[in-house]
């Protein structure tokens, strides 16, 4: 099993890990104020929201993982160890939705399947797929990568990767008003649009360029 890093600094750890913990103390007084009652159905923006974020948040945490491996790069590994511990943690909060909420963490619907129709999918508004993810072809060029070619690859694939989560979080925002959801969603665009502009200074430092927006 994988393992956080021991070089993190202490405080550093911390304060991350505090962070986190703060968010799921909100969350779980969201629930608490929202009740069971109004759970959202299987079909719902929610669930739906809840299962592909939690997805994209496991490739996103593979690639992590990767990089902060190969890389001697500092500043680049806590990058990576930031994502780890924030989306895993995050994962562990949709997961914990979805249980509290009497529904199943897998579904027989397709991906995207929740937000067809609203702005992403294909034609007649059939399910599109989930925005930002990497083909099973670009992770193994991330995995066989070594040095700066590997550094680069991550961050443009991550970079990508984000603004698939922000336009997933920004589609949850307008389809709906259940609070724990919705402060969820914008910590995501916040947050990872923070992250992207961070990654995209990475990049330029590197003499490279992101991949086209998918934005």
């Amino acid at each position: 099993m994988e393992t956080l890093p021991r070089d993190v600094p202490d405080p550093r750890r911390r304060m991350v890990l505090g962070l986190l913990l703060g968010c799921l103390a909100v969350a779980t007084v969201l629930f608490l104020i929202v009740g069971r009652a109004a759970a959202p159905t299987d079909a719902s923006a929610e669930a739906g929201f809840a299962r592909d974020m939690a997805v994209h948040h496991a490739q996103a945490v593979e690639m992590s993982f990767t990089v902060r491996d190969g890389s001697k790069d500092e500043t680049l590994r806590r990058l990576a160890y930031d994502i780890i511990v924030t989306q895993s943690a995050q994962r562990g909060i949709f997961m914990g939705w979805l249980q509290q909420w009497g529904l199943n963490q897998s579904t027989e619907r397709p991906p995207m399947a929740w937000m067809a129709g609203h702005g992403h999918g294909g034609t007649a508004g059939a399910p599109g797929p989930m925005p930002g993810m990497a083909s099973d072809d670009e992770l193994r060029k991330l995995h066989e990568a070594t040095g700066q070619d590997q550094e680069i690859l991550f961050l443009q694939l991550m970079i990508r990767h984000h603004e698939g989560g922000v336009q997933m979080a920004e589609g949850l925002l307008k389809l709906s008003d259940r609070d724990e959801v919705t402060t969820m969603a914008r910590h995501t665009v916040n947050g990872q649009t923070g992250e992207i502009n961070l990654m995209t200074d990475m990049l330029r430092q590197r003499g490279a360029q992101p991949l086209p927006s998918i934005l």
